[in-house]
């Protein structure tokens, strides 16, 4: 897990208190889970541009609940990680 992800997630979201850590954990992890496991993305978390696409993809969950369309630039973002293989060695 990304153990700086949290706290610039809730830097972005300006939260500053503990009571929602909980659940923005869950939506952190439930992201990595889905690029690792669904799309084949290996991330590295010495990787800036790794974390902040994961904190990105994050803060855009936490805000559109109700919207599924992903935005141009995540999804720039994200086949680039893929067309990559996400940054894994080959």
């Amino acid at each position: 897990m990304f153990t700086q992800a949290l706290p610039i997630f809730k830097s972005k979201l300006g939260i500053t208190s503990t009571v929602r850590d909980e659940y923005l954990l869950a939506i952190l992890q439930g992201i990595e889970e889905e690029l690792t496991s669904i799309q084949g993305i290996a991330l590295d978390e010495t990787n800036t541009a790794h974390l902040m696409f994961v904190v990105d993809y994050a803060e855009y969950r936490y805000n559109n609940r109700d919207n599924p369309t992903l935005p141009r630039h995540l999804q720039w973002r994200l086949h680039n990680l893929m067309l990559k293989g996400g940054g894994a060695s080959v």
